[in-house]
């Protein structure tokens, strides 16, 4: 007999553990993996520069832009040279682009990617010219040099090559200096704003109320289904990160709507757990079709005076694959759906058709989005 006291233990420790497990919400995720703070997000830049040193793999002669981007810089530079006369094969036109992270400070440093513009056909073992990378506003905000990096290569000889990876679009990790920051200040902000990645009414709500306990005052409203208002209190107004570091590690119950995906280019259908059907009966099966001609010489008796002949001759077979009536009841999961429909020995592209047909009946209880 176990010793009463370990008894009485264990039965404590049990109840901490069904209540530990009744408490913790199901499908739940961190705020910060739902949502995002209006305002704190990444800029794109972009940038036209100059990539040299290339092997000869670079813009052809036919590439006017390339040339005269080239005597332009020379230019610059005290050399004047005209555009028509510039006949080389080791530079390439390239279009760089970086993203600006939110809260980038000058000196930072951020990686770039070059692309090829012209017809250039490698840019492996080139160099980055200063390259002043834009916003959509037109202001720059960092620039980029450097020597770039492939990935890849291009080699052979005699009408013969091997191309590993593709080599007209290279990285420079680290390639560009921030020039100036996108002024966004948290503190003294007196609102923030959630926005959640996949909108949902249910799910909004719960951000709110989970806010509001975390905080232990009525400061989050959801205005709809895809943001949440909160008022930052008086005691957090010079500490707002605290506050959002203090809120993005909330535990939100998430709830998404019953879902089916189907991409048709590449047969991949993915099912949410909340799909249910009603009540349908399945039958699926191939009808094939074959139809073979072949050619056959017909040859004419002797003394006959007839000519030689090619006949065409035809053959056709028909084949039905037997498949069996299946009957889901209403209200079935998504695991007995798989199983039933395994059971008829469903592609995923039949599983395509299938759920397109239920939908059309009226028997698919989720939304069918194809891509």
């Amino acid at each position: 007999m176990p010793h009463p006291i370990f008894t009485r233990w264990l039965r404590v420790a049990l109840l901490a553990v069904l209540a530990t497990a009744l408490a913790a919400p199901a499908q739940a995720a961190r705020l910060k993996d739902l949502a995002s703070v209006s305002g704190v997000r990444d800029n794109p830049l972009v940038g036209y520069g100059m990539v040299i040193g290339l092997a000869g793999t670079g813009d052809k002669s036919g590439t006017g832009f390339t040339n005269q981007s080239l005597a332009s810089m020379l230019t610059k530079l005290g050399v004047t040279l005209d555009p028509d006369q510039v006949k080389v094969k080791n530079v390439a036109s390239v279009m760089v682009t970086a993203t600006l992270p939110p809260f980038a400070r000058p000196g930072q440093e951020l990686d770039v990617t070059v692309s090829s513009l012209g017809d250039a056909t490698s840019l492996q073992g080139g160099t980055l010219l200063v390259t002043p990378l834009k916003a959509v506003n037109g202001e720059v905000f960092a620039v980029a040099q450097g020597p770039i990096s492939v990935g890849g290569f291009v080699g052979g000889g005699g009408g013969d090559s091997v191309t590993k990876n593709h080599v007209t679009v290279a990285r420079i990790s680290s390639g560009a200096v921030v020039e100036r920051s996108a002024l966004f200040e948290l503190n003294g902000q007196m609102r923030l704003s959630f926005l959640l990645k996949q909108p949902d009414f249910t799910t909004a709500l719960a951000v709110a109320r989970n806010i509001n306990v975390e905080v232990g005052s009525d400061v989050a409203l959801a205005s709809d289904g895809g943001v949440v208002d909160v008022m930052v209190p008086p005691r957090y107004e010079n500490r707002v990160v605290s506050l959002l570091a203090r809120l993005e590690a909330l535990e939100i119950p998430v709830d998404v709507p019953a879902k089916v995906i189907v991409n048709e280019r590449t047969g991949t259908v993915v099912v949410g757990e909340e799909v249910r059907i009603r009540q349908v009966a399945i039958a699926h099966g191939n009808l094939n079709i074959r139809i073979a001609s072949e050619a056959q010489v017909s040859q004419p008796g002797m003394l006959s005076g007839g000519t030689t002949q090619v006949v065409d001759q035809t053959e056709t077979t028909v084949e039905e694959e037997q498949k069996r009536l299946i009957l889901l009841p209403e209200g079935v999961s998504l695991g007995e759906v798989v199983n039933a429909l395994n059971a008829i020995g469903v592609t995923p592209r039949d599983l395509a058709a299938i759920l397109q047909s239920m939908r059309a009946a009226g028997a698919l209880l989720a939304e069918l989005e194809i891509i």
